[in-house]
Formats: structure tokens, C-alpha cells, sequence
């Protein structure tokens, strides 16, 4: 037996054991997790898959050929009252549950990923639909199913929300007309690059982050050699203080018209310009000759789209082609738009259906009315419609944001003030391009009518 002595060593020993690692834990959670953490968690879900997949009926049965013991009563010899119990071997039939076969768990930072391959018959959307299930299953804060390849799927999972705080982001990187807004639930920073998803559509209700969003791509935009133009129809509150960047700002429908109307005739000068190069867009065209960047921001589409009187209809005719065309013709000619709105529904006519589809980059925060939801993200991902519609109001900030490749994350944006992207407005007050020298008005004749 152990005296008293090597007991309370042994004891001190696991005390301090156990102090170290939560000292580990706490101040290098990241490699606590890749060290002790992860290796724990792969073992007892490797352990578990079986049991897992059989209660969240992602096994199948299957018919299978066993040798079985049977127990056999035979009668003794000697008294035919006596019996003996003699094991027989039969081959037979049986069923098996088989689960989907486990690849090799992989961590990330904030979890691990994890391929499968399918049973027959088993598409990704069976796992899709179990994934809340996974996620309770394997103490997880959420899983994600990633379709792989034919055959295969990959789970996403994380451990805990990594949207609970966001650390502040550089918003500008080197590359033009790329800003960072906020982090992905995956950990990775939220980019929105304008020459890969060339328009956007904002949907919020009040205090869901929609202006915070907005706030961050006028300072990750603000120090970039692009020009800025704002539609502002709350009586130009919400983009006035950014107005030393913007090229123009208009506040009433009727500038909006005259402002969108200057876009268009620009386009038309653009157009003309790659024709006479034989290029397809303004970015193969000679860097001397290269018109610059233009991003019209929209706030409010829903005021412009508002008819009081007939007296307004012809302007909301009017505004609703001329933002269609820029949304059609924009991402060749270096023209990009962000549309944003509280509400956004079918009701205020077709020219708002017809613009969304050519929006194709989408983000959807806390809203008040399903159809918005919809709106912005049913004709994309069901699920992501549902994550969306599952935002707590007490997350300002997190969204849905989905691009043109049809995937779609959970995203916060940083904390960023109207103080913040304000100073960085002022800041590049030397960047503002003059409106009379941005749109170059009046007709342009393409090369082939010329000759003609």
C-alpha cells in the first residue's frame, strides 16, 4: 500500500496537472484544442458513428451471409429423459445496419472537418437534413454539409460560434475593389470582391446591422481609386456624411433619375470605348485609357420604387430600367451596384423582381417579414432561406451572405460607425472624382454605325 506521503504527491501532481491544463486552455485555447482537444474528440466520434448514424437513420440495412451458433437439445444416450445442448454452425442470412464509412477528420480552428462516403442510395440532402441533430449528437454548435464529389460529402463542423465577437479587420486590401467587412462563421474573413461578384443586394430590418455593413464598404472603398455615387431617398441621412467621397448624392427621385440616366450614357461611352479596342471589357483596355471604377450605392430601393400618384409612375418607370440596364451591362464597364433595402417585396412591382435576379451577390441580416427573406435568398439555397429567418435579434450584425457560386455562410460584420467610415471619408477627399468629370453625356455612335 502507498503511505501518506506518496498519496499527497500524487495528489499535488494531479492538481497541478489539472491547473496547467486549464491555464493551457484558457490563454492558448487554439492549441489546447489541437492537441488535447481534437485527438479526444476524433476517438469518441469515431467510437460513436455507428450508434449516431443509426439514430439519426443514416444507416441502411443490408442482407448478409453469417455463420450463426445455434443451441441444439439433444437426447443422452443413457436416459431419453437426459438432454445435452450441442452448438451447431449455420450459415445464414442476416441483417446488418450499415453506416456511411468515415474518412479522415481533419481540425480547423474553430472545429473539423470530416468526409464521408455514401451509402447507396444516399444523397448530401440526407445529411442536411440531420445536421441539427449531428450537431447535438457531437456537443457541436453547428454542422455544415459540403457536397465534395459523387459519392461523397464533407461535414463542417464548429465547435462554438465564432460570430459571438468579432476582432476589428483590416476593411482595405491590396487588391482593388476587394473590401473586408467582418470574419465567416469558418473564422476566415468575410471579402466581398466587386470584380468577381460585381452587384450586391443588402436586406435588413432597423438594428440588424444592414448600416454597419454599409459603413464598412464605404471605409474599406473610401482610400481605393474608385468613385462612389449614392442614391439616398430618407432625405439623404443615411449617405450625406460621406459625401466629400461621393462623386454625387441624390436625395429626391427626380435626381435620381437625371443621376441615373448620367450612369447609363457613361455605360454607353464605355461600350464604345472596348468596341474601338476589339476588347470585351473595360479591364483589358490600355491603363492610360481605362475609365475608372464606379460604385453606386442604393439605399432604400423600396422609395424608389413607391408610387403616390400617377404623376410619379413614368420616374419609377424610368429608374427601374435604367438601374436594370446598369445591373445587366455594369460588370464589363466597370460600373457596380449595392442595393439596399428593409423590405424588399414583389408587391412593389416587377422592375424590383427583375433587378434581384441580376443581383447576384446577396446578403440577408435579421428581417421583420418572410417575404424579404425570400426575396433575397429563396431562389438561391432553401437552406440558407431558414438560417437566415433563424437570426436572433440579439446578434446585430450576423447575416447571410451568398454569392453566384451557390454556397452561402454565416458572416458578422466588424464594428464599424458612421464616425469611422466618416473620418475615412475625409481622409480621401482627394480621391473624389467631379461628377462632370466621371459621365461623359450627350450621344456616342459605336464604331460600325460611324462607318456606316
Amino acid at each position: 500500500m502507498f503511505d501518506k506521503a506518496t498519496l499527497i504527491e500524487a495528489l499535488a501532481v494531479l492538481v497541478a496537472v489539472v491547473a496547467g491544463g486549464l491555464a493551457w486552455r484558457r490563454f492558448h485555447p487554439l492549441s489546447f484544442w489541437l492537441c488535447v482537444g481534437f485527438p479526444a474528440r476524433a476517438v469518441w466520434l469515431y467510437a460513436t458513428w455507428q450508434h449516431v448514424a443509426s439514430a439519426c437513420k443514416l444507416t441502411h440495412k443490408r442482407r448478409r451471409w453469417r455463420v450463426t451458433l445455434d443451441s441444439v437439445p439433444v437426447l443422452g444416450a443413457a436416459s431419453r429423459e437426459a438432454t445435452a445442448i450441442v452448438e451447431r454452425r449455420h450459415l445464414r442470412r442476416v441483417e446488418i445496419e450499415k453506416a456511411p464509412r468515415l474518412g479522415l477528420i481533419r481540425p480547423s480552428q474553430h472545429g473539423w472537418r470530416l468526409p464521408i462516403r455514401l451509402n447507396d442510395g444516399q444523397i448530401p440532402d440526407d445529411f442536411a437534413k440531420v445536421a441539427e441533430r449531428l450537431a447535438h449528437a457531437w456537443r457541436a454548435h453547428a454542422v455544415r454539409v459540403l457536397d465534395s464529389k459523387p459519392g461523397k460529402v464533407v461535414l463542417i463542423a464548429t465547435r462554438k460560434d465564432p460570430l459571438v465577437t468579432v476582432p476589428p479587420v483590416d476593411p482595405t486590401p491590396d487588391d482593388l475593389l476587394t473590401v473586408r467587412p467582418g470574419v465567416l462563421e469558418n473564422g476566415r474573413p468575410w471579402v466581398i470582391d466587386f470584380k468577381t461578384v460585381p452587384h450586391w443586394l443588402f436586406a435588413g430590418a432597423t438594428q440588424s446591422g444592414k448600416s454597419t455593413l454599409l459603413n464598412a464598404i464605404i471605409r474599406g472603398l473610401a482610400p481605393q481609386p474608385v468613385a462612389l455615387v449614392g442614391f439616398d431617398l430618407k432625405g439623404g441621412v443615411e449617405l450625406t456624411p460621406y459625401v466629400v467621397r461621393m462623386s454625387a448624392l441624390a436625395t429626391t427621385r427626380s435626381a435620381c433619375v437625371r443621376l441615373l440616366d448620367g450612369l447609363v450614357s457613361e455605360l454607353t461611352h464605355r461600350m464604345a470605348d472596348c468596341r474601338e479596342h476589339g476588347v470585351r471589357n473595360v479591364w483589358r483596355l490600355p491603363e492610360e485609357l481605362r475609365p475608372i471604377p464606379i460604385v453606386a450605392v442604393v439605399d432604400e430601393v423600396a422609395e424608389l420604387f413607391l408610387i403616390a400618384d400617377k404623376a410619379e409612375k413614368e420616374e419609377v418607370a424610368k429608374t427601374s430600367v435604367a438601374l436594370l440596364r446598369i445591373a445587366q451591362l455594369g460588370r464589363a464597364f466597370g460600373v457596380y451596384l449595392i442595393v439596399c433595402g428593409q423590405r424588399i417585396g414583389s408587391d412593389l412591382g416587377p422592375g424590383v423582381t427583375a433587378l434581384r435576379s441580376q443581383l447576384s451577390g446577396r446578403v440577408c441580416h435579421r428581417v421583420n417579414d418572410p417575404e424579404t427573406a425570400a426575396m433575397t435568398l429563396g431562389d438561391m439555397d432553401p437552406a440558407a432561406l431558414e438560417a437566415a429567418r433563424a437570426i436572433p435579434a440579439e446578434t446585430p450584425g450576423v447575416a447571410i451572405v451568398a454569392g453566384s457560386d451557390g454556397s452561402w455562410h454565416r458572416a458578422r460584420s466588424a464594428l464599424t460607425t458612421e464616425a469611422d467610415a466618416e473620418a475615412a471619408a475625409r481622409a480621401n477627399r482627394h480621391l473624389t472624382t467631379p461628377w462632370a468629370h466621371l459621365v461623359r453625356t450627350g450621344p456616342r455612335a459605336l464604331p460600325d454605325d460611324q462607318a456606316a
